[in-house]
């Protein structure tokens, strides 16, 4: 066996490996990247960046009906899926491969595993090679999708959100099984490209959020012609002879052409080496430097770790990882404290999300009832958007909803949810709001420009009472 050493091995490169090893070589640090699949991840070629290349077509077009003197217009969803094409690069990596070498990064192709303190060994198309680590090793290789034990479902070979960004046909008819945000998304990209959809979920949609979201985007998909269902489940699924695909569901049969498992992610931990660290709950305890809990060496970054399963906020994770390895690899001062430069504080405070539905919905922070889950002494304040000026430029019938959640005992924002077209453009400066806890008497002074939709900026502070 090959043995080479390095600073820092990462395996996995998504852009949370990838975020981890260029914050390492930025600080001074050799780092090798191991990879088995595509240099860029889960999210350049099977979930962010597809799935929204397949969703803005639908919402562009609604958009535009949406403001009188626009007519006709039609999707084509042959040009479609050649514009996603281009997106994920037609699943080559090269380009990925290019910038790891701009960067410094070494990169290994093949399945790594922890072998020992601060040793991985990485199954290559040469032979298993033995990479050290002088000071750390880091884990991020994301999640993957959870199929749920529904009998006869994965005997049916079901779609994950990797099958449905990648799609090359598009199917007649069209089951989703879930209610959180891929389900809704694929739910609507597969309408908007003339699928019959029928979405299925045990409760109701996007519940994470606040309630009044899921119900705006389910009312929509029901009202452009999908069926939901936010009370059902299949009871036995079966892959029929002619390829179509049966689901039961009590006394009812729904007879489509393909299923889409939509149901969670789970963290992607299993023959890494480190099954002894594996909690209950399926994860790896970390603390907000990223480092697993006892260890001196071992990190644990983005899906992986399960803290917040976004690509943003993942890269946020590997930034402080990287840049902490670094320090502590020079001894150099650690800054730890809650949103120092070398933990992930926002994690708990202050995430952000945009769910690319129709409406989009848009959030950061803390909703109502987890602000009172935490014992806050809140306040909330809804405004209609349709009542913004800017709203009625944006669409003639403009409907949307914006709530605040107020800590009131220090008087700053520590929640907003967004839902409305084209909301998710809107959220960032909550998000500086949220993780800046800037006082609510400060951003009285932030003034909205007129006629924007940011104008319910001003409506909810006056909503407030200022």
């Amino acid at each position: 066996m090959t043995v080479r050493e390095t600073d820092v091995v990462v395996i996995g490169a998504g852009p949370v490996g990838e975020n981890v090893a260029d914050r390492a070589v930025r600080g001074g640090l050799k780092a090798v990247i191991v990879e088995a699949e595509l240099v860029g991840g889960e999210c350049s070629y099977w979930a962010c960046m597809p799935s929204k290349a397949l969703l803005r077509p639908g919402s562009a077009l609604r958009a535009a009906q949406a403001v009188a003197g626009v007519t006709g217009g039609a999707l084509d969803p042959a040009a479609i899926l050649r514009r996603r094409d281009g997106f994920t690069s037609h699943w080559d990596d090269s380009g990925q491969v290019e910038w790891l070498d701009s960067a410094g990064i070494e990169l290994v192709r093949g399945r790594g595993r922890v072998a020992g303190k601060k040793r991985v060994v990485v199954d290559t198309a040469d032979g298993p090679v033995e990479l050290v680590a002088r000071h750390a090793v880091v884990i991020a290789t994301g999640s993957d999708a959870r199929v749920p034990g529904i009998p006869g479902l994965r005997e049916a070979k079901p779609w994950t959100s990797r099958e449905a960004t990648s799609a090359e046909q598009i199917p007649r008819r069209l089951a989703v099984l879930g209610g959180g945000v891929v389900a809704v998304e694929v739910a609507t990209m597969f309408h908007d490209l003339g699928s019959e959809v029928t979405l299925l979920s045990r409760s109701s949609l996007l519940r994470s959020l606040e309630p009044f979201a899921g119900e705006a985007v389910r009312d929509a998909l029901r009202e452009r012609g999908a069926t939901v269902r936010d009370d059902a489940s299949p009871d036995s699924v079966t892959r029929e002879e002619d390829g179509s695909v049966t689901l039961r569901i009590g006394d009812e049969t729904l007879v489509v052409d393909e299923v889409v498992a939509a149901t969670g992610r789970e963290a992607r931990l299993r023959d890494l080496g480190v099954d002894e660290l594996v909690g209950a709950n399926g994860l790896i305890p970390v603390d907000d430097t990223l480092r697993v809990t006892g260890s001196d060496w071992l990190y644990v970054v983005g899906d992986a770790a399960g803290r917040v399963l976004l690509t943003h906020q993942g890269k946020y994770e590997a930034r402080a990882a990287g840049d902490v390895i670094a320090a502590r690899a020079k001894g150099e001062p650690i800054d730890d404290a809650p949103w120092g430069a070398h933990v992930a504080t926002a994690d708990h405070a202050a995430v952000p999300q945009v769910v690319f539905s129709d409406p989009e919905v848009a959030s950061v922070g803390l909703t109502a009832a987890e602000a009172e889950r935490r014992g806050l002494r809140t306040r909330v304040v809804d405004y209609d958007l349709g009542r913004v000026a800017g709203a009625g430029l944006i669409a003639d019938d403009y409907a949307g909803t914006a709530r605040a959640v107020i800590d009131e005992d220090r008087g700053v924002l520590v929640g907003l949810t967004l839902v409305g077209p084209g909301v998710g453009e809107q959220i960032h400066a909550a998000t500086i709001a949220v993780a800046g806890e800037v006082p609510l008497s400060r951003l009285w002074h932030a003034v909205p420009s007129y006629p924007t939709l940011s104008e319910f900026w001003l409506r909810l502070l006056e909503g407030y009472g200022l």
